[in-house]
C-alpha cells in the first residue's frame, strides 16, 4: 500500500506523523492541525521497517479502522542535529 505522510513539530523538537493512503486528503478530524509534508508515495509494507515511529501492522490496523495513521504519542520521533 501506498501512503502519504505528513508531520507536526511537538515538544522537544519532536513530531508527531500521520500516514493517509496515497492521493487521500488528510481527514476532516485531523485538519485542524497544521500537517507538513514529510513524504510522499511511500511504500507501506509488512516487511518495511517502521515508518516514522509506526511499524506496519500498527498503521495497517489504524489506516483500515479509520482510514488514516497516527504515530502514538509513546512513538514521537525528534528531528535534528541531536538525532
Amino acid at each position: 500500500m501506498k501512503v502519504d505522510v505528513y508531520k507536526r513539530p511537538e515538544s522537544e523538537g519532536k513530531y508527531s506523523y500521520l500516514a493517509v493512503p496515497e492521493g487521500r486528503p488528510i481527514p476532516e478530524e485531523a485538519t485542524n492541525i497544521d500537517w507538513e509534508t514529510a513524504d510522499n508515495n511511500v511504500d507501506l509494507d509488512h516487511d518495511n521497517q517502521p515508518l516514522h515511529g509506526m511499524s506496519a501492522e500498527d498503521a495497517f490496523q489504524q489506516i483500515s479502522a479509520k482510514g488514516y495513521a497516527i504515530s502514538s504519542v509513546s512513538n514521537k520521533i525528534r528531528i535534528g542535529p541531536n538525532v
